[in-house]
């Protein structure tokens, strides 16, 4: 991955004045991304100094310069959700069925759900409701149907770290018939103990490539719960298949190096969230020297891109796989 030289591209100072929530912000990060009517469009994750999480879109040219919109994004109808929702956060954006489709993680009392909107413009956002029935974090939506079913890959959150937080091992596939309801089918991508990816999770929605589909993920290294360093990688899917995990990289593809990477709200962070495929082929197949572009929250403090192509991420999952 090639880091832009203008990184970080997005940082707390870019975002407008929207009282009385939005004032001298804390940061910005985790951003969710898309190409809409040519234009780069990010939904960003920012965060007040009261703690709390706000929705804002950005819109670029370029993919690098961006101009945040002075209003917060509401989800129309969410307020029928009978129970608290503290936060809303980390959007991922997967386009199917001509429609946009917005995956977001809801902290709620004692647990972490899925919820699900939809958006045909990017004006309007349509609540569809909490797609989770236990604890789960890291949903991405497939971009078309296999057999008959839509599909997701998550992350349940099974495993209660000593800090009294629930978190997750391994990354799940997931179906469904109706987007609402969601049924855990199984395990795809365990953690690798004592390596850089210890806890994966989902980072972008998958790619659909010839060779199967595209998954760049977050891996946690703990180092024996000294310190997390949350790093990304990629791996590959069988494309008729997704439950057959086909390749995964032996090594990260991004790690945090840079100082607005290792210093800010959370040390030691590189979180992919979005990700942006330039050329597809008439199949829909993304085309193997097509420009691609990650978006990153670094630190949980700002919002950073970096470059690649799809033949370099595909290749990666097959590097160095001599290790058992």
């Amino acid at each position: 991955m090639k880091r832009s030289k203008k990184n970080p591209i997005i940082t707390r100072r870019d975002i407008p004045l929207v009282k009385p929530h939005l004032v001298d912000v804390t940061s910005v990060f985790n951003p969710g991304a898309v190409k809409y009517k040519d234009k780069y469009l990010l939904l960003l994750r920012v965060q007040n100094r009261g703690r709390e999480t706000f929705l804002m879109k950005a819109v670029s040219d370029n993919g690098e310069d961006f101009t945040v919109d002075d209003r917060i994004i509401r989800f129309e109808g969410i307020e029928k959700v009978s129970k608290k929702i503290y936060h809303i956060y980390d959007p991922r954006i997967t386009r199917l069925e001509d429609k946009y489709y917005i995956m977001v993680a809801l902290d709620m009392e004692n647990s972490c759900r899925l919820g699900l909107a939809v958006t045909e413009d990017f004006r309007e956002y349509r609540w569809l409701g909490i797609v989770s029935d236990d604890d789960n974090r890291n949903g991405v939506l497939f971009p078309e149907k296999i057999n008959g079913r839509y599909l997701r890959f998550d992350r349940p959150n099974r495993s209660r770290l000593e800090s009294g937080v629930n978190s997750g091992e391994a990354v799940f596939l997931s179906d469904s018939d109706d987007l609402r309801h969601w049924r855990p089918l199984v395990s795809v991508l365990e953690g690798r103990r004592h390596y850089w990816d210890e806890r994966p999770g989902a980072g972008p929605p998958p790619v659909k490539t010839t060779k199967g589909w595209l998954l760049v993920y977050h891996g946690i290294a703990e180092h024996f719960r000294s310190v997390n360093i949350y790093q990304a990688g990629a791996a590959l899917f069988d494309l008729d298949n997704p439950a057959r995990l086909v390749a995964r990289s032996r090594y990260n593809i991004l790690e945090p190096r840079e100082p607005y990477e290792l210093t800010g709200q959370v040390p030691n962070v590189v979180f992919p969230s979005g990700l942006i495929v330039e050329r597809y082929d008439r199949n829909g197949f993304a085309e193997p020297d097509s420009p691609v572009y990650l978006y990153y929250g670094a630190a949980d403090t700002s919002v950073c891109r970096a470059a690649t192509t799809v033949k370099e991420l595909l290749n990666t999952c097959y590097e160095g796989n001599d290790r058992e």
